[in-house]
C-alpha cells in the first residue's frame, strides 16, 4: 500500500492519500498512528474506497472517504470503521446501541461524538456536519465496546421501541460519488477526575453553533412577542380549556391545566377528547409555581394585574396542598369520565368538585396518580420554587413556614452515605427502594442549601453538603444518570431489566439530561457558598456532559428550526424538548462566572429555543408544520406549543415530528417564566447581544 504526503501552503496542513480499504497505524498522519490500529472502509459493490487525511493541528484530524458508484444498486449499508490501538476504560456515545443491530441514527446528530478514552489515551469521532448537509443519504455512528470499535457510516433506519434505532435491511446508493467526512481529535494526557466533552463541544461550537448563535438564531426577532402569544393564548383565546379556577377550603385557586390538546382549539370542528386526566401538577417537570413566576414578573413589568392575581391563586394552590408530617402529594385532579357521543367515546372530566391529590404516575410502582408513592423530587422542586418567590417576588412567610416544615422532614430521610431515596409510600411514609441512591439527591442539595441561606440554619447546608458528596462519588464518574424519566416516562426501554447497570455494547448507563442538569446546578450553588474550586471543576464538567444533548447546527431533515436546542437521553428521539428552558439560566451562569462567552450564547441559544416550537407568524417554518398537520389552525391558536420535536425518531415535510398537545409548565409557560426570569435577573440587553 502507498502513502502519499502532499503538503497545502496555504493552512500548514498535511494531506496524506491512501486508496484501499484498510489503512494501519503506521500509514496513518502524524501522531494519529499513535492512536489509531486501523481505519477499515468497507466496501461497497465493485466501488473502490479512498481515504483522505487532512491534519489540522496535532490533535485534530479531518479524514474524508469517497467511492464512486458506477451503477445504483441496493446494500446493507456502508461504514468506516477506527479500531484504536488502546483499552478504553470510558465510553460515552450519544445514543445507545445495545445489540449488533441498532446504530445512533443521524436524528439523534445534536453535537454527534464518540469518545474512547484510558488513564493515558483518549480519542475522539465526530462526523463532519459541513458534509452530512450536503449528503443525499442518512448517516450513522455506533459504538462496540467489547469489538473496540468506533463506526461511521450510511445506512437507512428504522425505530425500534422508544426509540432506538435499527440499522435498515438495504439502503439504495444512487450512481456518482458517495463521501463520508468525519474528524479524529487525540488527547495524550486525559486529566482526572478529567472532561472529555470540552475540547469536543469547543470544536464544535466554533466549528458549526458559533456563527448561527451571532447571527441570533435560533429566533429572527425578539423574544417578546413569544411571550405575548403565551399569555394571550392561555389567557384569552384558550381560557376555557387552560385556565382552571375552583375554591379550595374557602379560598379560591386558579391555575393552567396540566396538558391540552388540539381537539380542545375553538377552531377544531369535532369533539373535544382530553388526552390525559384533567390535573395540576407541582413536580419535577410540570410546575404550575414555576410557571406562574414568569407570569408574575411579566405581569409586574406590563402592570397587567390580571396576570398578577392569576400567579398568586396559583400559589395559594400551591400552599393549599396538605402536608402529612411536612411531606405533600404531587398534584391536584379530577375524576374523568367516558362521554358517548354518536357511538364514539371521548375523555371528559368530571369538574374540581370532584378533585383529589394525588403523585405523579411516572414511577416504577403504580401508573395510577392515586396509588402512586410520594416524590422526594418533586417535593424538592415546589418547595425551591416557593423560596425563590419569598425571595425576590414577595416575603409571604407561609411560603417559607411550608418549605422550612418540608426541609425538617426531609433531613429524616437521608441515609448515612448522604442519598435521599426517591420515592416514600404515601400510605406509610417509608422509603421505596428503586433509585435509593440516585442524582435525584441533587435537586434536594439546591433546595437546602436555599433554604439554610434563608433561615441561617447550619443543619440544612450539612444535610446538602453530605449530600453533594454522595453524587460526587458514586454518580458523575460513572455516568449513572438514572432518574424517574430515564425508566417511567415514555422511554421504558430496560425499566424491567436494566435499572443500576451499563449497557454492555456501550459500556454506558442509559442517562437523562434532568438529572445532569440538577447535579451541575447543585454544584455550582455548592462553589457559589463554599469557594471550593472543586466543585466549580466538576460543575463545569457536568454541565459539559449535558451541553452533549444540545443542537450545535441546523440540520437538513429537520423541518423545524432546531439550533440551540436539547434532546432528552440517550434512549429517546426529541429535539427542542421543553426541558432546555430550565436548563438556559443555568448555562448562562456558568459563562458569567468561568467568563466564557461560548457557554453565554449558548445559554441564549437554549433559551430562544425554547419557544421554535411555537405555533405563531414569528416562526414561518414551524408554523407551516403546524398547519400542515392541523388545517384549522388560526390566529386563536397563536401561543399553541409542543414540548418536542421528532420524539417518534423521525420527521417528514408533511408534519411527521409534530405533536398533538401542548403543557403549559412544560412548555410555552415554562418557556415564558425561564425568559422573565433571566430578564429580571441579568437584564433584556443580555438578548440583544446576538444577532445585531
Amino acid at each position: 500500500m502507498l502513502l502519499f504526503f502532499v503538503f497545502c501552503p496555504d493552512h500548514c496542513n498535511v494531506w496524506a492519500q491512501v486508496p484501499g480499504t484498510i489503512v494501519k497505524s503506521k500509514e496513518l498522519p502524524g501522531s494519529l498512528g499513535r492512536y489509531v490500529k486501523s481505519i477499515e472502509a468497507g466496501k461497497i459493490g465493485s466501488a473502490k474506497p479512498e481515504l483522505v487525511f487532512e491534519e489540522i493541528s496535532g490533535e485534530l484530524y479531518r479524514v474524508t472517504v469517497k467511492a464512486r458508484i458506477e451503477k445504483e444498486l441496493k446494500h446493507n449499508g456502508w461504514a468506516v470503521i477506527v479500531y484504536p490501538n488502546f483499552e478504553g476504560t470510558f465510553h460515552w456515545a450519544p445514543h445507545l446501541t445495545p445489540a449488533r443491530d441498532h446504530i445512533i441514527s443521524d436524528h439523534v446528530f445534536r453535537a454527534p461524538a464518540i469518545i474512547c478514552s484510558s488513564a493515558g489515551k483518549r480519542i475522539t469521532m465526530m462526523p463532519d456536519l459541513d458534509v452530512r448537509a450536503n449528503s443525499d443519504y442518512r448517516w450513522y455512528l455506533d459504538l462496540d465496546v467489547p469489538a473496540n470499535k468506533l463506526t461511521v457510516g450510511v445506512s437507512d433506519y428504522v425505530v425500534d421501541e422508544h426509540v432506538l434505532f435499527k440499522k435498515a435491511n438495504s439502503t439504495t446508493f444512487k450512481t456518482g460519488e458517495l463521501v463520508l467526512s468525519f474528524f479524529l481529535m487525540v488527547d495524550p494526557k486525559p486529566e482526572a477526575p478529567g472532561n472529555p466533552w470540552r475540547k469536543p463541544l469547543a470544536f464544535m461550537w466554533r466549528q458549526y453553533g458559533k456563527a448561527l448563535a451571532e447571527l441570533g438564531e435560533p429566533l429572527n426577532g425578539p423574544i417578546d412577542p413569544y411571550i405575548a402569544h403565551t399569555y394571550n393564548w392561555a389567557f384569552n383565546t384558550w381560557e376555557d380549556a387552560v385556565w382552571q379556577e375552583f375554591e379550595l377550603d374557602g379560598k379560591k385557586v386558579g391555575a393552567p391545566v396540566f396538558i391540552v390538546n388540539y381537539t380542545q382549539s375553538p377552531n377544531y370542528p369535532g369533539h373535544v377528547d382530553e388526552r390525559e386526566f384533567r390535573s395540576v401538577w407541582n413536580q419535577a417537570w410540570f410546575n404550575s409555581l414555576r410557571s406562574a413566576q414568569g407570569l408574575y414578573r411579566y405581569g409586574k413589568r406590563t402592570d397587567n394585574r390580571d396576570y398578577i392575581r392569576r400567579a398568586n391563586m396559583t400559589k395559594e394552590l400551591a400552599l393549599a396542598f396538605p402536608q402529612k408530617e411536612g411531606l405533600f402529594p404531587g398534584l391536584i385532579a379530577t375524576e374523568m369520565e367516558a362521554v358517548d357521543i354518536d357511538g364514539r367515546r371521548y375523555n371528559r372530566s368530571k369538574g374540581w368538585q370532584s378533585f383529589y391529590f394525588g403523585n405523579s404516575n411516572r414511577n416504577p410502582y403504580s401508573r395510577d396518580s392515586r396509588k402512586s408513592p410520594l416524590h422526594i423530587l418533586d417535593m424538592s422542586c415546589t418547595a425551591y420554587f416557593m423560596l425563590n418567590w419569598y425571595e425576590e417576588l414577595d416575603r409571604d412567610e407561609r411560603l417559607l413556614v411550608y418549605a422550612k416544615k418540608y426541609g425538617d422532614a426531609l433531613l429524616k430521610y437521608q441515609d448515612p452515605d448522604g442519598f435521599f431515596p426517591a420515592w416514600i409510600s404515601a400510605e406509610t411514609l417509608e422509603p421505596l427502594e428503586v433509585l435509593a441512591r440516585s442524582p435525584e439527591t441533587a435537586k434536594s442539595v439546591t433546595f437546602l442549601l436555599k433554604l439554610s441561606e434563608l433561615t441561617g440554619a447550619g443543619k440544612y447546608k450539612k444535610a446538602a453538603l453530605k449530600a453533594m458528596q454522595a453524587v460526587i462519588r458514586e454518580i458523575i464518574p460513572t455516568g449513572q444518570w438514572e432518574d424517574f424519566e430515564t425508566y417511567w416516562s415514555c422511554s421504558r426501554w430496560g425499566s424491567k431489566t436494566q435499572v443500576g447497570k451499563k449497557v454492555p455494547r456501550n459500556n454506558m448507563f442509559k442517562q437523562n439530561t434532568l438529572s445532569i442538569y440538577w447535579t451541575a446546578e447543585a454544584l455550582l450553588n455548592c462553589y457559589e457558598l463554599t469557594k471550593e474550586m472543586r466543585y466549580l471543576e466538576l460543575g463545569q464538567r457536568t454541565l459539559d456532559e449535558l451541553l452533549m444533548a444540545q443542537a450545535v447546527w441546523q440540520p437538513p431533515y429537520m423541518y423545524v428550526t432546531v439550533f440551540g436546542g436539547f434532546g432528552v437521553m440517550n434512549a429517546d428521539g426529541e429535539w427542542n424538548d421543553s426541558r432546555q428552558a430550565l436548563f438556559s439560566e443555568l448555562i448562562i451562569r456558568y459563562g458569567k462566572i468561568l467568563k466564557n462567552e461560548e457557554y453565554i450564547q449558548r445559554g441564549i441559544a437554549s433559551l430562544k429555543a425554547s419557544f421554535s416550537m411555537m405555533y405563531c407568524p414569528e416562526n414561518p417554518q414551524t408554523k407551516l408544520q403546524w398547519e400542515t398537520r392541523y388545517p384549522f389552525f388560526n390566529e386563536k391558536d397563536y401561543g399553541f406549543m409542543m414540548e418536542n420535536y421528532g420524539h417518534g425518531g423521525y420527521t417528514n415535510p408533511q408534519g411527521g415530528g409534530i405533536g398533538v398537545f401542548t403543557i403549559y409548565d412544560w412548555g410555552n409557560g415554562a418557556a415564558a417564566e425561564a425568559y422573565n426570569k433571566i430578564v429580571d435577573r441579568y437584564g433584556a440587553e443580555l438578548f440583544r447581544q446576538e444577532g445585531k
